[in-house]
């Protein structure tokens, strides 16, 4: 009976030093984030060239680059904590706010729409703060 107590608490010992050593996580130096924000600007040239799909306000892909770079580095932060940690939380609200801009020159949104989106960001920004 005492070996079996003498190995248990030995495999507790050893699982509490697993615990304890740092998660490696690998870090994104960037390329994920050209990658994706070249194949969508592709993609979407393309989509104009062979389906007759054409928007105005083609510039506005533009705005996206600093939107998917700040929602990269939140599902880096993410996948780094496990959680939601203050700063992926600022950099998900801000890569949200960013991309809905864009969204509303690429489809010549009424801006009017604007500001109760806003509105609602910020709330849901402020409920994930308060589970912090």
């Amino acid at each position: 009976m005492s070996e079996s107590i003498d190995h248990l608490k030995d495999a507790e010992k050893e699982a509490m030093k697993e615990e304890s050593r740092p998660r490696r996580v690998q870090r994104d130096d960037g390329s994920t984030t050209w990658g994706l924000i070249l194949i969508g600007i592709g993609v979407f040239f393309l989509v104009t060239r062979v389906g007759g799909f054409y928007i105005n306000n083609w510039w506005a892909l533009f705005i996206l680059i600093p939107a998917f770079h700040n929602l990269n580095e939140a599902w880096q932060s993410y996948r780094a904590n496990g959680r939601l940690t203050k700063n992926a939380r600022h950099s998900l609200m801000g890569g949200l706010l960013i991309g809905m801009v864009a969204a509303f020159f690429l489809f010549s949104l009424s801006w009017n729409l604007f500001w109760p989106l806003v509105l609602i960001m910020l709330g849901i920004g402020a409920l994930l703060n308060g589970r912090s």
